[in-house]
């Protein structure tokens, strides 16, 4: 038996789910927004046997800091606990996967467009197999919509894009991970990728005061 659980916090959403032997066994998607924290630990334990595994992967990112640090810690306080392998994956290619399900034509290539925040996307191409044929971007929307180069787009961030045809609003979701075949999503460490700098960054110190003997307090 060979079981594994996926975490994914890196979005709006929250999802977790058990796989055995590839077929999936327990899960649970949320649309909370804000909150992931509060909930995480409640849906991960509603699994099967408390969603014991052998392996876990978990969304590194791109996406919300709170989010992507809420869902690694969980993993590796379980990874630890249980003594499991732990891997991560990028959620973008996630969200490429289950798009790329959705459609008739598998012979198409598909950009995914992400919420990151402060009114900018983060974004990345990937061909039919959703394996990436760009890195990661982190563009206004302007720019983004010069970036596209497919007419098929997915993701989360649409809203700021121009209303297209094509196009369809995808929340990455851990029931959609493709466990059966490891091999559409590429394993990455288990450490975060933001795509952006940090909203708020500390203060440095101040240097000591001349003659007084005293060093600032600093700020973080």
């Amino acid at each position: 038996m060979s079981r594994l659980l996926v975490i994914d916090t890196a979005t709006q959403a929250c999802s977790v789910a058990l796989f055995d032997d590839g077929r999936a066994i327990g899960g649970n998607f949320r649309q909370l927004g804000r909150g992931h924290a509060e909930h995480l630990v409640g849906m991960i334990a509603a699994l099967p046997d408390k969603g014991k595994a052998e392996h876990i992967f978990i969304n590194c990112g791109p996406g919300s800091f709170t989010g992507i640090r809420v869902g690694l810690a969980a993993a590796k306080a379980l990874a630890l606990a249980w003594q499991a392998d732990i891997s991560g994956y990028n959620g973008l290619q996630l969200s490429a996967v289950m798009a790329l399900a959705r459609l008739d034509n598998s012979e198409t290539n598909i950009f995914i467009a992400n919420s990151a925040g402060h009114g900018e996307l983060f974004g990345q191409l990937f061909n039919p197999s959703a394996q990436p044929l760009s890195n990661l971007l982190t563009l206004p929307p302007g720019d983004m919509i010069r970036a596209i180069d497919t007419h098929i787009v997915a993701g989360t961030g649409l809203d700021l894009l121009p209303e297209g045809e094509n196009s369809m609003v995808i929340y990455p979701d851990a029931q959609s991970f493709p466990a059966h075949s490891l091999g559409s999503i590429n394993a990455l460490a288990a450490a975060p990728v933001y795509g952006r700098a940090p909203d708020a960054v500390a203060a440095a110190k101040s240097t000591p005061m001349s003659g007084t003997g005293m060093s600032g307090t600093g700020s973080g």
